[in-house]
């Protein structure tokens, strides 16, 4: 509507009367002229749009009591065609409603693509449902990773701190470093693991303790390739005769020089002592060492369940305090722990043979770990670390949890059958046959070989011995220059891998 109630008068059209004629600027006769809506009325249905001009407040209560009865302000046709418009637009929503024909029009904003009125409620709740459970998910995400992350530190921290560091030996190493052999094959590893037999402390239900002294049960120079595709394990004998250096003793004093067995060595000077005696007899540089003691191997093997092993006879061995019926069977860690110690109850009763039996037992155990995944899977490597760790002691360069496992992880692609075990060669003592000596050129071949980082090959003992009888009855009637134009063929040792089957040997 305008300010005035009409268009100006016409001195040929009578103006307006009370209750009939003009109103609101309509025509008298209701109908709209052509082409031009009229002021304040609605145009083709549609709602009333902006207002130009101020609108009279008497005709504003007017119209808002008129649309209030849902009729407008114009005449009765205006007033029917408006009630018509009110009543379709019920009537389509209605019919909406109620799931019947769709509407003749757009509901407001459906012809935008928008969400309807009556959608916007439900879709809001929604919202705010799937918006209050993502921001729980993700508390409770955050809470998880926390926990996971101080878990696995507290874990670190643990078996970091059951490493024993040696710095004796390195301080004692570093004072004789003009004599030590120089590195060959700088990425290839030469570690030497020390088997303790200390009766000190919880050892000491293994035998009698003498004050705490302690010798090399156990030797064994483990040799990594620089490539990671094999180890090499050479077992060194407790009886082997050997020149040891002066080392220095625990209470501060040098011992002389002496020809002895091997043994000796770690119970007169300790770790260093023994390192220098090894790199004094191969000329191989020990990169680092490791000892560990008797519980240390025990809990080990029950970290992985034990390990299988399989006897030709039963062992009843009281010393040992072991007693195996014959057959395949898995050993638990004290089990374990006799056999690779019994000597006087199997076979000769040699260190010989025992120490066979210990590198055939070390080559199941690695066995057992790559082929149960104990490697691959820390759930169940941490209890094998942490019961190793507990009862090692090693140099500062292996002396933390990231050392050990870059270790391990650089065997853990290593096929089984190229981790191998031997014992250097050697024969009776020529002085005293309860003693070892080396075989040379032999002894001498095996230890270049590990120096350069060279190949070595390692079969059973009745396969080597078979391969020379054959090589000797060959050579017969030959010239003596027919073999030097062969290639120089891989030195071969009698010994095992870790792919051997126990029971079928």
């Amino acid at each position: 509507m305008t300010d005035s109630a009409g268009p100006p008068s016409d001195p040929d059209r009578p103006e307006a009367t009370e209750g009939g004629g003009q109103q609101d600027g309509t025509p008298q006769d209701g109908t709209p002229e052509s082409g031009s809506p009229q002021d304040g009325s609605p145009q083709s249905g549609t709602p009333q749009g902006d207002v130009s001009q101020e609108k009279d407040p008497a005709a504003s209560e007017a119209d808002t009591a008129d649309t209030a009865d849902g009729a407008g302000a114009a005449g009765p046709e205006a007033d029917a065609g408006e009630a018509d418009a009110a009543s379709s637009g019920e009537a389509e929503g209605g019919e909406a409603a109620a799931g019947s024909e769709p509407a003749a029009g757009p509901v407001r904003g459906e012809a935008d693509g928008v969400q309807t009125w009556a959608d916007q409620p439900k879709d809001g709740i929604l919202a705010a449902r799937r918006s209050h459970w993502l921001r729980w998910t993700a508390l409770a995400a955050s809470f998880l990773v926390l926990i996971a992350a101080g878990v696995g530190w507290w874990m670190y921290k643990k078996l970091d701190g059951n490493i024993t560091t040696d710095t004796s030996a390195v301080a004692e190493l570093k004072a004789y470093e003009k004599e030590r052999p120089t590195p060959v094959v700088v990425d290839a590893q030469n570690i030497l693991l020390i088997g303790s037999d200390s009766r000190a402390g919880d050892n000491r239900e293994y035998g009698r303790d003498d004050g705490g002294s302690q010798r090399s049960d156990t030797t064994i120079l483990l040799h990594l390739a620089a490539d990671r595709k094999s180890a090499t394990a050479v077992s060194i004998p407790r009886d082997l005769m050997v020149e040891i250096p002066s080392c220095r003793t625990a209470d501060d004093k040098k011992t002389r020089e002496r020809f002895t067995q091997f043994n000796s060595a770690f119970e007169l000077g300790g770790t260093a002592c023994t390192i220098r005696t090894v790199e004094r007899m191969t000329g191989i540089r020990i990169d680092h060492h490791m000892v560990v003691d008797f519980n240390g191997f025990k809990d080990m093997v029950d970290a992985v369940d034990g390990v299988e092993i399989c006897l030709k006879e039963p062992i009843n061995d009281k010393d040992a305090r072991l007693e195996l019926p014959a057959g395949r069977q898995t050993l638990n860690g004290e089990e374990a722990l006799g056999y690779v110690r019994a000597r006087k109850s199997l076979g000769n009763g040699s260190d010989t043979e025992r120490m066979e039996r210990q590198q055939q037992f070390l080559g199941a155990l690695v066995n057992k770990m790559q082929s149960n995944g104990v490697l691959l899977n820390p759930t169940r490597l941490y209890p094998v670390l942490d019961a190793a760790t507990k009862s090692l002691t090693t140099d500062p360069g292996l002396a933390s949890l990231r050392d050990l496992y870059d270790l391990v992880r650089g065997m853990r692609d290593v096929p089984t059958e190229q981790v191998q075990f031997l014992t250097v060669p050697r024969q009776p003592y020529r002085n005293d046959p309860n003693r070892d000596e080396l075989v040379e050129p032999d002894a001498g071949d095996l230890f270049k070989q590990l120096r350069e980082d060279k190949p070595v090959a390692v079969v059973p003992a009745d396969e080597l011995e078979e391969a020379e009888r054959e090589q000797e009855s060959g050579r017969d009637g030959k010239p003596d220059d027919a073999a030097s134009e062969s290639p120089t063929p891989t030195p071969t040792y009698s010994g095992s891998s870790a792919a051997d089957d126990l029971c079928k040997q």
